[in-house]
């Protein structure tokens, strides 16, 4: 009996399946991400793929490849990898076009090559003179030992790696491969799936790990179906702004380290540096010494770096009827949080002006140590005063107006006395002044009115 296909539509941002289209997925609730695609039904009676029986061994008999850890040349991107590249892993790296996604990756082809390893570099984008070309304005010479073959369909590409038996393997990218044997085009939620599913299998069979380089959609999402990431074992994230030079590499899921380490890089002639001290490159050692009102410096924290970044806020009488409420690098729905706190709890009356908040240098606070950055630079704008010289804050704030600690306290100030600060406005109690270091006075706050007092010089 032949095998009868047919017609599903899958959900290119969740995953989920419907037997026919609808404008909003009924899973996610995203709207237009249904796509069809043809899948193949086996027979009734058997089983599609059946195979052998999978081998049963005790765990403790199990070999591990953490001491073969691949170093990448790059000490940021290992310690984001969690102290490198895990034979056998699957990696995702994703980004906006123009990022530098393929820059970075070639670079580190040509460092893992140059410790005797085998890198296979499978182009779906560029030619392998292209590829030349670039490796030339890098300053990669051609004497370095990577492997190119270029192509787009997958079992050529397969074919490539049998042949080879790369170490490591760059896919540019796996939205241009495509399997022959669906119907579906290139970039299809099938065909992605297909491949991923295909380098899956290659990884774990022949110990090589794989890099799939990724698109981003509109919303700056991973392009594809949801099912991708989860198939990977790391999904990393390349942002960066067009304005400027830097680019932070991010985890968003790692199976062999953190996903809240980031690294720094700046974009040259040369190809992707590593930056080893983000605060000091992200911050104006003018605009620090000599403070002007509407700016806060936040002792944050990506991981285990501490990063010290300044925070501005600009609060104006509000010329329409509704006021407005801009942000850049930071959660909207917590500056509405942190307005109400200030208004009820302060009594700032912010609720009919204007409030404009932006992280300096383009870069994005997630972490909740950022909430009195904000709350000081709000405060500091409204009463047109400058934050005392020299004073860093962090604390989560409370929806009853206290300041919370935060963990890790006394490695964020020790970075800050790095940088030259001298005093810093952190919660009262708990971590944040447990942990004192040489240089730094303490100023213990207990609540946000607390905060602002101690930060404005009133205390």
């Amino acid at each position: 009996m032949t095998a009868r296909t047919r017609t599903v539509f899958t959900c290119s941002s969740c995953g989920a399946t419907a037997p026919r289209w609808s404008g909003r997925c009924a899973e996610c609730g995203e709207w237009n991400t249904l796509v069809e695609e043809v899948v193949e039904r086996s027979p009734r009676g058997t089983r599609a793929g059946s195979a052998a029986a999978a081998p049963v061994v005790r765990l403790s008999e199990v070999a591990t490849a953490e001491a073969g850890r691949v170093g990448t040349g790059y000490g940021e991107l290992d310690r984001l990898l969690g102290g490198g590249i895990v034979p056998g892993a699957l990696y995702l790296v994703g980004g906006e076009p123009g990022v530098g996604k393929s820059t970075l990756l070639l670079q580190v082809a040509a460092r893992v090559a140059e410790q005797g390893k085998s890198v296979l570099y499978l182009a779906g984008e560029e030619s392998p003179a292209q590829i030349r070309l670039r490796a030339e304005r890098l300053g990669i010479g051609p004497e370095a030992p990577i492997l190119v073959a270029a192509g787009t369909a997958l079992d050529a590409l397969l074919e490539a790696c049998d042949r080879s038996r790369p170490d490591v393997v760059i896919l540019d990218s796996v939205q241009t491969a495509y399997d022959p044997a669906l119907s579906s085009a290139p970039g299809s939620v099938s065909q992605v799936r297909s491949a991923a599913g295909a380098f899956q299998r290659f990884c774990k069979t022949a110990g090589a790990a794989a890099f799939l380089v990724g698109h981003v959609t509109k919303g700056g999402g991973l392009a594809g179906p949801k099912t991708l990431e989860h198939a990977v074992d790391a999904v990393l994230q390349f942002e960066g702004d067009p304005h400027h030079d830097w680019r932070v590499l991010r985890a968003l899921k790692n199976r062999f380290g953190s996903t809240q380490e980031i690294a720094v890089f700046t974009m040259g002639e040369a190809g992707l540096e590593p930056v080893g001290n983000p605060s000091a490159f992200f911050l104006d050692p003018e605009r620090r010494a000599h403070p002007t009102p509407g700016s806060a410096h936040v002792a944050g924290l990506e991981g285990t770096r501490p990063l010290v970044v300044e925070i501005q806020a600009l609060v104006a009488p509000s010329p329409y009827g509704t006021p407005q409420r801009v942000v850049g690098g930071f959660d909207g729905r917590r500056l509405a949080l942190l307005l109400a706190v200030l208004e009820r709890k302060a009594g700032m009356a912010l609720g009919p002006r204007d409030v404009f908040v932006n992280v300096v240098g383009g870069l994005t606070l997630r972490e909740p140590a950022a909430d009195l950055g904000v709350v000081v630079a709000l405060a500091s704008s409204q009463a047109e005063r400058p934050v005392q010289a020299g004073t860093v804050v962090f604390g989560e704030v409370g929806l009853t107006g206290e300041v919370r600690p935060v963990r890790l306290a006394e490695t964020r100030l020790r970075e800050a006395a790095q940088l030259g600060f001298r005093r810093a406005v952190v919660a009262k109690g708990g971590n944040g002044s447990a942990g004192r270091v040489d240089g730094i006075e303490l100023a213990p706050a207990g609540s946000v009115a607390e905060a602002v007092a101690l930060a404005l010089g009133d205390r």
